[in-house]
């Protein structure tokens, strides 16, 4: 069956790291625009990053650009976010889903697949 796993998530401090995982199984990501989205209580679910299936075309909102990285591993059908200098305001599930139009759109709707979610909490 077609699965999109998520791991990585957790408690950190301000200031700390965290790397989440997706992991593919029943399809090959590499054909896919895979993106990383957020929902935090109360909000709405929101785009953070995304990477196209080639030419190695990446987006990133502009509340995480120059602190978090998207970068795929097609070898072991994993895509990763490395989320550095969270912030407090960084808290939500974080969600991944897979764009069977290889392209990054930011948008929800466009997603064919989604993962579970993984919580992550930044707190002091």
């Amino acid at each position: 069956q077609v699965q999109l796993v998520e791991s990585g998530g957790g408690v950190v401090q301000p200031g700390g790291s965290l790397r989440l995982s997706c992991a593919g199984s029943g399809f090959t990501l590499g054909y896919y625009g895979i993106g990383w989205f957020r929902q935090a209580p109360g909000k709405e679910r929101e785009g953070v990053s995304c990477i196209s299936s080639s030419d190695d075309v990446r987006n990133y909102a502009d509340s995480v650009k120059g602190r978090f990285t998207i970068s795929r591993d097609n070898a072991k059908n994993t895509v990763y976010l490395q989320m550095n200098s969270l912030e407090p305001e960084d808290t939500a599930v974080y969600y991944c889903a897979a764009d069977g139009s290889g392209f990054c759109s930011g948008y929800a709707s466009t997603q064919d697949y989604w993962g579970q979610g993984t919580q992550v909490t930044v707190s002091s």
